[in-house]
């Protein structure tokens, strides 16, 4: 069954679900749900054991995230009873998933306690000395009561010593707040509705068979439609939930955080405040709502208190000020680099491309039309070669990659996209000609994702350009599509189809590896697809590009074709550089520490690191950690090399250096 045909029978049978009254999620409606996932998905079309134990475990994770809630041993009681959770939803029976809710209610009741026990005591001091596991996954459930409060007594010391620090408290009203969220934690556990708890269960389904499958209930269809929107006003991040916390998964380019260079992928937010008002806990708080709380009208502030374990554990506030997202920003630029080699000063060209953006409408600003101005301009400024940096690129629309990857070679297939039921079809470049015909250099990392993945690889397969970077981009290689259900009901996000190189592989989860790697902060391995849970495996089908058709190949204009001689030189001489750099040895001791202590925080080196005392006055200043911007005359950002906006980042002089050297071996 083809793509379109599976989302014709998923929409056909959903439209059974509800009649025009119908506005919420019942427990009858759940099953329908289920096999509508199952009949769109591109690689789970049954439901296995192996899946039924993939989505009680994730439902588990979905109810206690941090892991604070539940015992090792309940845990894996309502993980043995997964048979009949299952059972009974088929026959229309939620009893078990409602009592698990009822149960959870009591325990986030038993959590105020504990905490309230020890914060509230008049007697407590912050440990300096505590340490704290801050993935739950790495620490795992508490084996019992004494190992679950002496737990709960390490975030105590964490989170007072937060609002201390962070919201200016002396310790008897940082103690007060702490109990008083514990409170409303245990107040919101009682509005979680059957509906809430359904919703739980349908999306952990989801999420179960990969990654980026998720369930929308109307609330959550409502922000998602919010956040695909360039009008959005905000502060323009991507957030994803991760074992309790709101993790930046991106920096939306030409959005206000973008401006400030304050955060970074995988900085973990831990509070949110509003201008003038104290910060709030948003650790284990629903996605959406943290979503709501940093969302807000352009021109207002948000403070978002922020942990960072890069390479040491890092607390620190970051004061934003609320903007819509800037084209202009986001847009393509051009700069230009000379390099000296032998004597010979070689002009070149460095083209920054950090989304795929754009619209349908041809009147409106569309990336591959910007590049297509910025490559004449290139040629016609006498570039004697071009850097496309692509190390910033998250993705965008797949068709403007298509076309901007048709800019570079005559003619042939670009991607492939297999279709849930199998069938495939390539897009072929829709260029005639080659608008760029000289030497290329692609600079890529751990962030390029999806779209530039497509670019990249039609680059590297055909032997096009020369790749710079990361050890391999991020590996989303799969495409999902947003079908609507009848109102209340939200709408399903599932995986339908893939995408391919054209050499035949898969960008999935492998990404595409570079020719020459060089070290960047962001070559972490907790960092990319693979990371991510349940991720689909790579796969591989019939290579498409044209290599065997000498006519459709054929050379036009003065381009060379990469080979394996001319990567080997040009990776000599770029780990020559590499090896002699100071600035390069930083990067990699700085990587090297990060994943010695990415999981483990001390608070004796947090502590150590913030300023004591408060500011006088009624507004406090912010404090030295604090990174501010108010548009649209922003300070000067700096890159996670601590280069300033307009100075090349060393990753990029290493680009230039190996795009000089590829101009002086003919390439």
């Amino acid at each position: 069954m083809s793509r379109n045909r599976a989302i014709a029978f998923v929409i056909a049978l959903l439209s059974l679900l509800a009649g025009p009254a119908s506005a919420s999620l019942r427990c009858e409606t759940v099953p329908k749900l289920l096999d509508s996932y199952l009949q769109a998905h591109i690689v789970h079309r049954e439901l296995t054991p192996e899946i039924q134990a993939r989505v009680i475990e994730a439902y588990v994770r979905a109810l206690d995230p941090s892991k604070t809630l539940l015992l090792a041993a309940e845990a894996e009681a309502i993980q043995a009873d997964g048979p009949k959770i299952f059972e009974g939803i088929r026959s229309g029976d939620c009893t078990r998933l409602n009592a698990i809710q009822g149960r959870l209610r009591d325990r986030y009741k038993s959590l105020e306690m504990l905490v309230r026990g020890m914060a509230g005591r008049d007697d407590f001091v912050i440990d300096p000395t505590v340490e704290l596991v801050v993935d739950p996954e790495e620490r795992g459930f508490p084996q019992d009561d004494a190992e679950r409060a002496d737990l709960i007594r390490r975030l105590v010391h964490f989170q007072i010593s937060n609002l201390m620090t962070d919201d200016e408290e002396d310790l008897a009203g940082a103690r007060e707040r702490l109990i008083h969220r514990y409170e409303l934690m245990t107040l919101r556990s009682l509005e979680v509705t059957e509906e809430d708890g359904y919703s739980i269960f349908v999306n952990a389904f989801a999420s179960s068979l990969d990654p980026h499958s998720n369930y929308f209930s109307a609330d959550a269809m409502e922000d998602f439609q919010i956040g695909m929107s360039l009008s959005l006003e905000g502060i323009g991040v991507a957030l994803s939930s991760r074992d309790g916390y709101p993790v930046v998964e991106q920096i939306i380019p030409g959005g206000a955080t973008d401006r400030t260079d304050a955060l970074e992928p995988n900085d973990k937010i831990i509070a949110v405040a509003q201008a003038g008002e104290p910060g709030v806990s948003v650790v284990d708080m629903a996605l959406r709502d943290v979503v709501r709380l940093i969302r807000g009208r352009k021109g207002t502030t948000v403070r978002l208190t922020v942990l960072r374990q890069k390479p040491e554990t890092r607390r620190f506030n970051v004061t934003i000020v609320r903007d819509t997202i800037d084209l202009k920003e986001q847009a393509a630029k051009l700069t230009w680099a000379t390099h000296e080699v032998d004597g010979r000063t070689l002009k070149l060209a460095v083209l920054d491309l950090r989304s795929f953006y754009g619209d349908r409408d041809p009147t409106k600003r569309r990336a591959s039309d910007d590049v297509r101005d910025l490559l004449a301009e290139a040629k016609k400024g006498g570039a004697e070669g071009l850097l496309l940096d692509l190390s910033r690129n998250g993705g965008g629309n797949l068709e403007y990659a298509v076309e901007i990857s048709g800019l570079f070679i005559e003619e042939g297939g670009v991607v492939a996209i297999r279709e849930s039921g199998g069938r495939s079809k390539v897009l072929p470049d829709p260029d005639e000609g080659i608008q760029w015909d000289g030497p290329v250099v692609v600079l890529t990392s751990r962030i390029s994702a999806s779209a530039s993945e497509i670019l990249v690889g039609a680059l590297k397969d055909y032997d096009r350009a020369v790749l710079v970077g990361d050890s391999s981009t991020f590996g989303k290689g799969s495409v999902q599509t947003v079908i609507p259900l009848p109102p209340g009901l939200g709408a399903l996000k599932v995986t339908t189809a893939m995408f391919f190189r054209p050499g035949g592989t898969s960008t999935q989860l492998v990404g595409v590896t570079p020719h020459i790697q060089i070290p960047s902060p962001w070559d972490r391995d907790d960092f990319g697809e693979a990371e991510q849970r349940y991720a689909l495996p790579s796969q591989t089908m019939k290579p498409f590009e044209p290599r065997a058709n000498t006519h459709s190949f054929r050379m036009l204009g003065k381009w060379k074709r990469v080979t394996p001689e001319m990567v080997a030189a040009l990776a000599a001489l770029s780990k020559s550089r590499v090896s002699a750099s100071a600035e390069f040895d930083e990067v990699l001791t700085k990587l090297a520490e990060a994943e010695e202590k990415r999981s483990l925080i001390r608070l004796a080196e947090i502590l150590e690191k913030q300023e004591s005392g408060k500011l006088p006055g009624g507004n406090p200043e912010p404090a030295p950690g604090d990174a501010s911007v108010a548009p649209p005359a922003p300070p000067a950002g700096h890159d996670p090399d601590g280069k300033k906006d307009d100075e090349p980042t060393l990753q990029v002089k290493e680009g230039l250096a190996i795009l000089a050297d590829l101009v002086m071996l003919g390439g």
